[in-house]
């Protein structure tokens, strides 16, 4: 049996397919533009009366080849991006993850699951599961397969089916967006109660009749050809039956507590989370930033981006402070995101390659540099070096979130409050440790007042965690993380 001391926690990409012909191949064009939410590791399952599986370590175009396709059959399929926050990178944690009982069940997940150790044990004491995987899918997997055999089979009903949601969503604690294919019986998904992680439904009309599709973000419906339905939203589960009919319900709801992050970092710019277009909340945290800046005394020369994350929040910070934006830095687009590597040395370096300075640009001038956020300190330290040998004469590193504070639980990779630069130092303090001439961040006042209408998850933020998240769980999830740094 292998260790399951360590886990794996996730932000990444998720797509599931209800078709009426062949979906491989538009489960390959979909995580590839799900890539950027995960380049550890992909997978796809397909179904035509059995269950058809591939993954691999990599990128998609590495794990993925034309004798997959076909392979992969059927005309219901998922697709899943990884990258791992905490645990296991073998590639037998790789998601679709499937059981062949009741019916034959497979899922992909997007999150974390924070009562991970107290639900295993459940399992095991109550139902008889042992699981010995460190994927939180699998335990959501079992989770709701041992509700499913609670009830008749042989008459089971959409509504047994989302009891069985509710029964599970009452059980695990954390974030979780969950698609999962029942054998025959049509795609189900399900999130968190308070809708922390993104899902969205797609149609798509065709001669034989409507196509649906879920999936992380909308970008991935827009490349597919299927128009957004909606969310799925706080605590609400999605059924489509074998007959294509769509069964929607309400679910296990407590308030909702959307990932703010999501619109500073993970997603792409023309995803529409929650109805808001993220260029445009990017562009509005960017304006945001100068009353800011001016409050700090600073009078750039010129703003610059870290590409390219950082663009539409510096473009529009240099319009709101009437002073000329331009692309100081080059890019390898070649290079995968830096936020996303496990350590450190691997981060510096990551840098390195990804980005060159433009000496023309920068030389002799007081440069504002604007990144999405400041988690670990890494990435900035080697940035304000990269300017300085560019000959910049004052380097200003500007940060379009708050300052984080504290970890996050719920998936992104801001694991233990001594990864965090900002956690119990002051800007001054964070300022000397990357070698800036001076740090500016969002105000978090500032933040959530533009979410007003839009209940966020600020936890990194905050430390307020909306699942309620005590100190026992912190400290259990820093020793994990440092189990799987061993």
């Amino acid at each position: 049996m292998r260790r399951v001391g360590r886990r794996e926690g996730i932000v990444c990409g998720i797509l599931g397919i209800w078709g009426r012909s062949e979906v491989a191949a538009d489960l390959m064009l979909g995580l590839t533009t799900l890539q950027h939410r995960g380049q550890d590791a992909a997978g796809a399952l397909t179904f035509d009366g059995a269950f058809h599986v591939k993954i691999g370590r990599g990128l998609v175009s590495r794990v993925f080849e034309d004798r997959h396709l076909e392979r992969l059959r059927g005309t219901w399929g998922l697709g899943h991006v990884r990258y791992a926050t905490m645990g296991s990178t073998d590639v037998e944690d790789a998601q679709p993850v499937h059981v062949n009982y009741p019916y034959g069940l497979a899922m992909v997940h997007n999150g974390n699951v924070v009562n991970f150790a107290e639900l295993r044990e459940r399992l095991y004491t109550e139902h008889h599961r042992l699981v010995d995987t460190s994927n939180d899918v699998a335990l959501i997997l079992y989770a709701f397969a041992a509700e499913l055999e609670r009830r008749d089979l042989r008459s089971l009903t959409v509504d047994d089916l989302f009891s069985c949601v509710d029964a599970t969503q009452r059980a695990i604690h954390g974030a979780y967006a969950v698609i999962c294919l029942i054998a025959g019986r049509g795609l189900l998904a399900f999130s968190d109660p308070h809708g922390i992680r993104p899902l969205a439904l797609g149609v798509r009309e065709t001669p034989a009749g409507p196509e649906y599709a879920l999936a992380s973000e909308t970008t991935c419906l827009d490349y597919l050809g299927f128009r957004l339905e909606g969310d799925v939203s706080a605590g609400e589960a999605v059924f489509i039956d074998a007959g294509g009919a769509v069964h929607r319900h309400r679910g296990l709801r407590q308030k909702p507590a959307f990932c703010v992050f999501e619109y500073i970092y993970f997603a792409r710019e023309d995803s529409v989370l929650r109805g808001r277009v993220v260029a445009a909340e990017r562009e509005r945290m960017g304006r945001a930033l100068a009353d800011a800046v001016r409050r700090a005394g600073l009078r750039p020369d010129v703003v610059i981006d870290v590409p390219a994350s950082g663009f539409l929040f510096a473009a529009s910070l240099a319009e709101a402070l009437g002073v000329p934006f331009r692309r100081g830095l080059a890019k390898n687009h070649h290079i995968g995101r830096s936020f996303i590597l496990p350590t450190d040395e691997e981060r510096q370096r990551m840098v390195r390659l990804k980005l060159n300075p433009i000496r023309g640009i920068l030389e002799g001038r007081r440069v504002a540099v604007v990144d999405d956020s400041i988690v670990r300190g890494t990435t900035s330290r080697r940035l304000v070096e990269l300017l300085r040998s560019a000959g910049a004469k004052e380097v200003y590193v500007v940060s379009a979130a708050p300052p984080v504070v504290s970890p996050c639980v719920y998936g992104i990779d801001m694991s233990t409050t001594g990864e965090i630069i900002a956690a119990n130092r002051t800007v001054d303090d964070v300022c000397r440790m990357i070698g800036a001439d001076a740090v500016v961040y969002q105000e978090l006042s500032i933040l959530r007042a533009l979410y007003g209408d839009l209940p966020c998850c600020d936890a990194c933020f905050s430390g307020e965690y909306p699942t309620g998240v005590d100190r026992d769980a912190l400290e259990g999830i820093r020793r994990e993380k440092e189990d799987a740094g061993r």
